[in-house]
């Protein structure tokens, strides 16, 4: 049987305008491998990536020792359901609440259903523990969150792209403004509010860092007010801010803690929701459940990827090279950008309005680099936590000429 012949960038694009939903705008880049940080395209152009599909590929493209564990798995049991035990899912349990200090491990897949699964502990516990009248739950989320695109999610947001024309919303959601504590608090004196959801750092909303010791502020203000504090960590935990988690950085511990994305080093997709027993244990036998969710194969892709990470000290490698992206950075002409934020490798550079975001990001993909603007004028840059110095430095320097070469 002949090979099938590999279709160019440009039939790849058509393919993909002809017959998927148009729910995304990519650049014009057709992938077909990767390794580390980088990733090569169909005519065999090689890139760096400073995108790590937003935060999942922290341990680098097809990392050889977790790309093993799923196939050393795949080969045995790959899915069961819940509706029978595997011998993998108590181990997975087990090493994960041992490793964050819970005392239960919800298994999902997505970083959304992670999300959903909170709300919905959340929301149980605030009937059955804190007494909530029936029906009249709430749950306050910060202005920019961005935690996925279910009906919940978007009902959530504050972002018009996100819920125009998606309406009825899910009742019992509130928005404050994110890194303000006097309005969080005025909300959560309300006793019908069960939860605060928050990223610690937002990440969609372009690196937007808190003030230092809000987030210590908002697990005394959830004490006080007998709320739970949900913390996603979907984009920022496991290593992206230079510690495990970006709560770690002000030493405090959510109620829930939701996982994702480079919780499987972006091999499936595997999530995890957090808690102790007094939150956890709302949930019984058949209120909650997902025929994927802890699969075998998931079970031993996660362990793997989360080893990798300490192994390897890719958490330490995060922290000592944020200095060197923000030195690098700063060499940008001034005039070019208005901020520069970062944190471990998850960095946001806002640009000049006289400079278009996407147009400077189709151009650093031409010399060689891969990065996407959020909302607009800010461009995040985020490469996989594997990078070398050697190779950040080569990367920040193509952003870098990209932008002292700009003509319009």
């Amino acid at each position: 049987m002949a090979a099938q012949r590999q279709h160019s960038s440009k039939e790849i694009f058509a393919l993909e305008d002809k017959y998927g939903c148009r729910n995304y705008a990519p650049l014009p880049v057709a992938l077909c491998r990767g390794e580390g940080p980088f990733v090569w395209d169909v005519e065999g152009k090689k890139y760096l990536d400073f995108l790590s599909a937003y935060s999942a590929v922290n341990q680098g493209h097809c990392h050889p020792r977790i790309v093993q564990a799923l196939k050393k798995q795949a080969d045995v049991l790959t899915l069961v359901s819940r509706a029978f035990y595997s011998d993998k899912l108590g181990e997975y349990e087990k090493y994960m609440t041992d490793l964050f200090g819970f005392d239960r491990l919800l298994p999902m897949n997505t970083g959304v259903e992670g999300g959903e699964s909170a709300c919905k502990i959340a929301r149980k516990w605030g009937y059955d523990v804190k007494k909530i009248p029936k029906n009249q739950a709430k749950i306050i989320f910060a202005e920019g969150n961005f935690w996925g695109r279910t009906m919940s999610a978007v009902s959530s947001s504050s972002d018009p792209t996100c819920y125009e024309g998606f309406g009825p919303f899910m009742a019992g959601f509130s928005l404050v403004p994110y890194n303000d504590i006097a309005a969080l608090e005025k909300e959560l004196q309300d006793p019908n509010v069960a939860a605060f959801m928050v990223e610690p750092i937002q990440g969609e909303a372009g690196v937007i860092i808190p003030d230092e010791g809000y987030l210590a502020k908002v697990r005394e203000l959830c004490n006080k007010y007998n709320v739970l504090w949900i913390a996603d960590e979907v984009q920022t935990g496991l290593g992206r801010t230079g510690k495990l988690l970006a709560v770690d950085h002000e030493g405090v511990k959510p109620d829930i803690l939701i996982l994702g994305k480079a919780l499987s080093g972006g091999i499936l997709p595997v999530s995890a929701v957090l808690a102790n027993n007094n939150v956890m244990d709302v949930i019984k036998p058949g209120t909650h459940g997902s025929t994927y969710g802890g699969n075998p194969l998931a079970c031993a892709v996660a362990t793997e990827a989360i080893k990798v990470l300490f192994d390897e000290k890719l958490i330490e490698n995060s922290a000592r090279l944020e200095s060197v992206l923000r030195e690098e950075l700063e060499k940008i002409p001034k005039h070019m950008l208005t901020a520069i934020r970062g944190r471990g490798l998850m960095f946001a550079i806002d640009v000049h309005d006289s400079y278009p975001a996407y147009d400077i990001c189709k151009r650093m993909k031409e010399a060689g680099l891969l990065a996407k603007p959020t909302h607009g004028q800010t461009i995040r840059l985020a490469p996989p936590l594997v990078i070398s110095e050697q190779q950040l430095r080569e990367g920040a320097r193509i952003i870098q000429q990209t932008f002292q070469n700009y003509k319009k």
